[in-house]
């Protein structure tokens, strides 16, 4: 039998054990957070009315994602993407737009990841509003990215790795920047992470870009570097997210394909 005293104790510490519990099943992305602000410029591409990959809203009538979305959304004829959104239930200050025409490179490979970009045209321009619906000018091309370097990813994952289940709510992760060299050591070489591409994790366990968050955007420093291509499972440190990185090549298609388009 317990004295009152060790009865005391023994439930403050069931109790912070629940507490702590409670907060590792509050997880995110896979293993981030719940972000309080609008990202005015990132959308929700859906199916039906469902989640299926993010998107930068990078000029009035056209989105950037990744390639490899297309084959999620080729099987539904209603394909329209969710603006100004926090939560993807509440509508309120949101807009829905229907996707007119879906723009990939030619030398895309689903298999490699090769060129995994994809531009949406949408049936017409969003309208912009200054807290909620914002475009994010195309960015210079990437250079170099340091090892190291500490950057976010954004989107509505699936906040756990059994449930294919999209995120209500808008979340984010910290990742860092990883050696290509030693990525690419980690993947055995498949796929093989060229220079555009990137790889960007965390050396926790369960802290990752997932499902879901396919197409949304790697940003290091305040600015847009990349779009979330793959990977091999989630949170595996020794499997880092595999992004498609914005350089020079791919600027210039995204521009190419807007110039021919307008």
């Amino acid at each position: 039998m317990f004295h009152h005293s060790q009865r005391i104790l023994f439930n403050g510490i069931l109790l912070f054990i629940s507490l702590r519990q409670a907060a590792c099943m509050n997880v995110s992305i896979i293993g981030g957070q719940e972000v309080k602000k609008v990202k005015p410029w990132l959308v929700s591409i859906q199916a039906k009315d469902h989640h299926v990959c993010g998107g930068i809203l990078i000029h009035q009538q056209w989105v950037l994602t990744a390639a490899h979305c297309k084959k999620k959304l080729d099987s539904c004829p209603s394909v329209t993407v969710l603006l100004g959104a926090l939560s993807l239930r509440k509508s309120k200050n949101t807009q829905r737009i229907e996707v007119l025409e879906y723009h990939i490179p030619k030398t895309f490979n689903n298999k490699t990841k090769a060129n995994d970009i994809m531009l949406l045209k949408l049936q017409e321009k969003v309208q912009l509003k200054e807290k909620t619906v914002k475009v994010k000018p195309i960015p210079k091309p990437v250079r170099t990215i340091i090892d190291g370097t500490k950057c976010q990813v954004s989107g509505w994952g699936t906040t756990n790795v059994e449930i294919l289940e999209a995120s209500d709510v808008l979340r984010e992760v910290e990742v860092s920047v990883v050696n290509r060299d030693l990525c690419n050591c980690y993947y055995n070489n498949n796929p093989v992470i060229t220079e555009d591409m990137i790889c960007a994790g965390n050396k926790q366990q369960r802290k990752d870009a997932c499902w879901g968050d396919s197409g949304g955007p790697l940003e290091c420093k305040n600015n847009i570097v990349g779009v979330v291509s793959g990977g091999n499972g989630c949170g595996d440190p020794k499997k880092p997210g595999v992004y498609t990185l914005l350089t020079k090549k791919h600027i210039f298609w995204i521009n190419n394909v807007l110039k021919k388009s307008m």
